[in-house]
Parts: C-alpha cells; structure tokens; sequence
C-alpha cells in the first residue's frame, strides 16, 4: 500500500516511522505486577512488525484490586527495571513507547488479592457503584462495590505524577493517560458517577478539573510527550451521559487540553462490543466521535481507534483528518500487522479469546506471542 500511514510524524519530541499505532492493550500476563520477559517478547515482536508508536498496555499507578489479574504496575522499583528493559529493547527494534497511566477507581474490588494488599478503600469521585462487573480471580459474582468518596483528589493527582515520574526512568518517550472506558478520570467527568458539589463536581468546568489538573502535573514531568485517551460515547463501566451534556463535557475539556501542548489526543469511536446492557437499554451514547470533538483542537495532533480498517485509516490520514491510527485486534493476532498493512497482506490470523487475558495453568505464551507472522 503507498500510503499516508507510512510516512513519519513528529509526536512530541520525538519522531515516529509511521502512523501506525499499537493500541494499549490489556493481556493479563506480569508477574506479581512486574513486567517479564514473556511481555518483553511480545513487545519486541510487534515493533519489528511495525508499529511506529506502541502504547503499554494499562499501566497501574498504585496497588489496585482490578477486574484483570496479572496487570502490570510502575510504583516500585522491580516494575520500573522491567519496563526499562522492554522500552530500550522496542527502541532498539526502530519504535517509540509510551506507557499508559492508569488507576481504575469504582471499578477495583475490595477482595481483589491488590486491593487487600493495599490496604487502602476503592476510591472514586462520588459513592456511587457501577452496574456489572465481572472478576476473574475472586470466586462466584461479586460484582462492583459502592466505593468510597475520595476527600482530596490531589493525593490521586499526586499517584498520576509518580508514575509519571517512574515511567521517565523506565525510559518511555512519554504517558497517555487512560480517560477512557469507564476508569477514574473518566469517572470525574462524568455526570453519572460524579456528583460531587466541591470544586471537583457538577460544572463542566468542575467535572473537568481532576483531567486538567492530571494533565499539567504528568507535562510537570514529560513537558510535550504527554497525552490523553478518552471515549466520549461511553457504555462500558456503566459510563455515558445525555448526548448534548457529553458533548458539552468533553468539548470544555478537549478545548483546555488543546492549550496545554500535548502530544496527542486519543479519541475512542464507539463500540457496541464495549457497550453494555442494563434494563434492556443499550448504556452508551452513540456519536460520531472524531467528527464531533476535532473542531475542539484545533492545535492538537488527533490520533483515533476503535474498529478502523486500513483502508479507514489511510483515508482519515491521507485527508488529514486524524494524525495517525491505533490498531487494537490486529496487533494481538499479527505481531507484524504494520508490515502486512505495508505489503497488502491480509490481517486474517483468528484471535483467540480463550486466552486474551491468560489462563491460570495454561503457557503465557498461547494466544500472546504465538500468533504467526506472514512470508515476506
């Protein structure tokens, strides 16, 4: 494919090969927390296969009882020396890395092994639960718990600035952090699970503010490689707000965040795998998301993903709609899906879902690293 995808772009301070991105994706497969050599593999087999910029997957900033056993941290030393030989190897490979930065709020369970290991209550902006939840290491359905209303957001911003921190001595060329699918930034903005009457709730600006106030402190540390996911359309994690009310939500938001110089903004385009079902009504709010939010940064590069195909991505970047595209199921099936977009090869490796996320027992390596590359 002769392409737009294929030409280098200035991201921050740094330039990447292409404008293919890796997605950040949840596989369930550290140590204790700690990033292993089964991470660094898969990692390095993917920026050989061309990603231009890879996104960690979901990089826990604290000790936290998440839905997904075996996520990897960056609040200690061990997972910062384990990051740091998976970030120099995917350089050395010609790729750039980010880490996302990410704490879960409502969504962690008391039970959780980390979340005991904490010590600490599951915060979140407001008590208030979210419907669902499914834990995969916890017996029976436990479910969501109502968490406890955090008093001072600043300690959580404080979390984000750390790990910020940390991730600079791992080496990453910058952070993103996770406003998406439901987690604690995205719970702040939220109408929904936030209804708090401090400076941190009901406004839009308010609402906002815990975003924001992140933002500036994690550029604190990386100065221009920093940036944001978010999912305006919402569903999953029991998230989504009236149409104007999102718009006007996270218009405000991405219209101060495009005066911050950031690296990016990553805008998720709705799902109907992500979105959930209560009382026999679809969660989300549907709406075309690039479209929507672009004319709110103007001075910002827009990245997008979510279901893109090659051909929808080379025309979004050929037109200059979107600086660049992240895959998400094409790099867990194709440890060489740059490469096959290249080349005009077919991405028809099957996933298998048996083990996206591992299986107590089985080899980390099936469903993970396995997955064949093409004949070139």
């Amino acid at each position: 494919m002769t392409s737009a995808l294929f030409t280098p772009l200035k991201v921050g301070s740094v330039t990447v090969p292409n404008r293919i991105g890796m997605s950040a994706l949840t596989r369930s497969r550290s140590s204790a927390t700690v990033p292993n050599d089964i991470q660094k593999e898969y990692y390095d087999q993917r920026a050989a296969g061309g990603a231009g910029l890879i996104v960690t997957e979901a990089i826990l900033i604290t000790r936290q009882g998440t839905e997904w056993p075996d996520a990897p941290g960056i609040w200690n030393d061990e997972q910062v020396a384990g990051w740091k030989k998976i970030v120099d190897s995917v350089h050395s490979l010609g790729s750039k890395i980010y880490a996302q930065l990410w704490h879960v709020g409502r969504v962690a369970h008391p039970q959780a092994p980390e979340q005991l290991a904490a010590g600490t209550p599951v915060y979140a902006p407001s008590a208030i639960s979210a419907r669902g939840g499914k834990f995969r290491h916890i017996e029976g359905s436990p479910g969501y718990v109502t968490p406890t209303e955090v008093s001072d957001p600043t300690t959580l911003i404080a979390l984000f600035k750390q790990a910020a921190v940390n991730a600079k001595k791992a080496g990453f060329d910058g952070v993103e952090l996770h406003g998406a699918n439901g987690y604690l930034i995205h719970q702040f903005l939220d109408s929904t699970s936030n209804t708090r009457t401090d400076q941190w709730g009901g406004s839009v600006e308010n609402r906002a503010r815990f975003a924001l106030e992140t933002l500036k402190a994690v550029i604190e540390v990386f100065g221009p490689d920093v940036a944001i996911k978010v999912s305006p359309a919402g569903g999953y994690n029991d998230m989504g707000m009236p149409l104007q009310e999102t718009i006007d939500t996270f218009g405000y938001l991405l219209r101060e965040a495009d005066k911050l110089n950031l690296a990016y903004v990553c805008l998720a385009r709705y799902s109907p795998w992500l979105d959930v079902q209560f009382d026999g009504k679809k969660r989300a709010t549907p709406h075309d998301v690039p479209e929507t939010y672009a004319p709110f940064l103007p001075s910002t590069q827009i990245w997008a993903n979510t279901g893109y195909t090659p051909e929808e991505a080379e025309t979004a970047v050929s037109s200059g709609k979107l600086a660049g595209v992240f895959f998400g199921m094409a790099w867990i099936t194709h440890p060489d899906a740059g490469k096959r977009i290249q080349k005009g090869k077919p991405l028809d490796n099957q996933p298998d879902y048996a083990t996206l996320y591992g299986a107590p027992g089985v080899d980390p390596a099936k469903g993970y690293t396995d997955y064949k590359a093409a004949e070139y």
